[in-house]
C-alpha cells in the first residue's frame, strides 16, 4: 500500500510536469515507446513465477535439496544458493526476493537450522547476481535499450565476469561470517515424509497438484531458452502468462485474481519514470556527472560504479540508474554503472524494492533481522563487491 501511494505520487507529479511542458511531448512518447515493453514483462513475469509458486515449483526443488544435503548445512546452503542464483537470472531478483524467501526459511526451519545465513544469502544473492542477462533485473533491461538493443548473448559476454565476482563476495562474506551456524549437521528427512503444510502453512502447498506442478515445469522449461533467444523479451512471457492462466482456470481457477497484476509496482515505477525523464530533461544528471566521471580505466568505471552504489543507498537503485544513465556513454561504463546499482544497494533497506519485499516476507514468517544488523554487513559486503565486481570487468577488457 505504501508503495502504491509513493507510485501515486510520482505519477501525479509527472503529469504535473507533461501537462505544463516541463517534460516535452516528444520525450513524454519516447519514454513511453522504451519502457511499456519493459513493464509489460515485468507484469507478465511477475504472473508466471506467482502461479509457479502456486503449483509448488520452488517448494518441490528446495525439499529436494534439503534431501540431496545428507545432513550437512553447508551443502543445503550451497544448493539453495545456486537456487536462488539461478531464480535471479533467470526469473528476475523480485522472483527471489519474494516467492524464493519463504520457501528458503520454511526449509531451513524444517531442518532445524538458523535462517539467518540463509535469508541473508537470498536477499544479497537476489541483487549481485542480476546482472548476468537484461531479465534479471530492470535495470538490465534500461541498459539493453540504451546499449542499442544488445542481444542477451552479448548482454552476458559483457557482464559474466562481474557477474561472476557479485556472487562470490557475498557467499565467502557469508560462509565466514556464519561458519559455525553452516557447519551444523541436520537429521534427513526422506522427501515423500515431509508435510507440505508444516513447511509453509499454506493450503496450496498442502493439496499439490501434480498435473499442475508438472505442467507448470514444462511452460517454465520453455519459456526460460526463449526468453535467452533474442525474441522482445515481453513476447515470450506473455505467452507463458496465458497459457500458465488456462491451466490454472483448468485446474484451480480460484487463484486467478486480479491481485497476480503487481499493480502498486507498476504504478511506482510508472511514476519514478516520468519524474526522473523530467528531472534529467532539468539537467540532474549533470550534477550527477560531476561524481561519476569520465573513462573506461579502472579508477573511472569504480567511481562511477561507486556513485551508482551510493545513489542507490541514497536514493533507490532505479532512480540513481536513471540519472547516472547518460553518463555511461560506452558498454564498460555501463557495466560499471550496473554493478554499482545492482550490486551495490545492500546497505540501506530502501536501496533496492527486492529487499523491502524481502524484509516483508521476514517479518511475516517471524523472522527477525534488524535493519541496523543489515546495514552494518552491508557496508563491510557491499564496497568489496563492487570493488572485485569492477576488478573483474576491467581484468575481462
Amino acid at each position: 500500500m505504501r508503495l502504491a501511494i509513493i507510485g501515486a505520487v510520482l505519477l501525479a507529479a509527472g503529469a504535473v510536469a507533461a501537462v505544463t511542458g516541463t517534460l516535452p511531448a516528444a520525450d513524454l512518447a519516447a519514454l513511453v515507446d522504451r519502457v511499456a515493453p519493459i513493464l509489460l514483462f515485468v507484469v507478465a513475469m511477475t504472473v508466471v513465477t506467482e502461479l509457479a509458486s502456486e503449483a509448488g515449483i520452488f517448494l518441490w526443488i528446495a525439499r529436494r535439496f534439503r534431501h540431496w544435503g545428507r545432513g550437512y548445512s553447508f551443502l543445503l546452503w550451497l544448493f539453495l544458493a545456486v537456487f536462488a542464483t539461478l531464480s535471479t537470472i533467470f526469473l528476475s531478483l523480485d522472483t527471489t526476493a519474494v516467492l524464493l524467501t519463504p520457501v528458503v526459511v520454511s526449509v531451513t526451519r524444517q531442518a532445524g537450522l538458523p535462517p539467518l545465513p540463509f535469508a541473508l544469502m537470498t536477499v544479497w544473492l537476489a541483487n549481485t547476481a542480476s546482472l548476468l542477462l537484461p531479465i534479471s533485473n530492470l535495470t538490465n533491461l534500461l541498459a539493453q535499450h540504451s546499449l542499442g538493443g544488445i542481444s542477451p548473448a552479448g548482454f552476458a559476454a559483457l557482464m559474466w565476469a562481474p557477474s561472476l565476482a557479485a556472487v562470490l563476495v557475498p557467499l565467502v562474506f557469508i560462509a565466514l561470517v556464519f561458519r559455525r551456524d553452516l557447519s551444523k549437521r541436520y537429521s534427513r528427512i526422506p522427501v515423500g515424509r515431509v508435510r507440505p503444510d508444516a513447511e509453509t502453512g499454506s493450503s496450496t502447498a498442502a493439496s499439490t497438484d501434480r498435473l499442475l506442478l508438472g505442467g507448470t515445469a514444462v511452460v517454465l522449461a520453455l519459456l526460460l531458452p526463449a526468453l535467452v533467444s533474442g525474441v522482445p523479451v515481453w513476447i515470450p512471457a506473455a505467452a507463458a502468462a496465458l497459457v500458465l492462466g488456462a491451466v490454472f482456470a483448468f485446474r484451480r481457477p480460484r487463484v486467478l485474481k486480479v491481485q497476480l497484476v503487481p499493480w502498486s509496482l507498476l504504478l511506482f515505477a510508472s511514476g519514478l519514470f516520468l519524474v526522473m525523464e523530467t528531472a534529467r530533461h532539468l539537467g540532474a544528471s549533470a550534477f550527477v556527472g560531476q561524481l561519476a566521471g569520465t573513462g573506461e580505466g579502472f579508477p573511472e568505471l569504480l567511481r562511477l560504479a561507486g556513485s551508482g552504489a551510493a545513489g542507490s543507498n541514497v536514493l533507490n537503485n532505479l532512480p540513481a540508474y536513471l540519472l547516472a544513465e547518460p553518463l555511461a556513454e560506452t558498454p564498460q561504463r555501463m557495466a560499471a554503472l550496473l554493478i554499482g546499482v545492482n550490486a551495490g544497494p545492500l546497505i540501506t533497506p530502501w536501496a533496492s524494492l527486492a529487499t523491502l519485499l524481502w524484509h516483508d516476507r521476514l517479518v511475516r514468517m517471524n523472522v527477525l533481522i534488524t535493519w541496523r544488523g543489515y546495514a552494518l554487513f552491508g557496508l563491510m559486503v557491499a564496497p568489496l563487491t563492487v570493488f572485485a565486481a569492477v576488478m573483474a570487468l576491467a581484468a575481462a577488457g
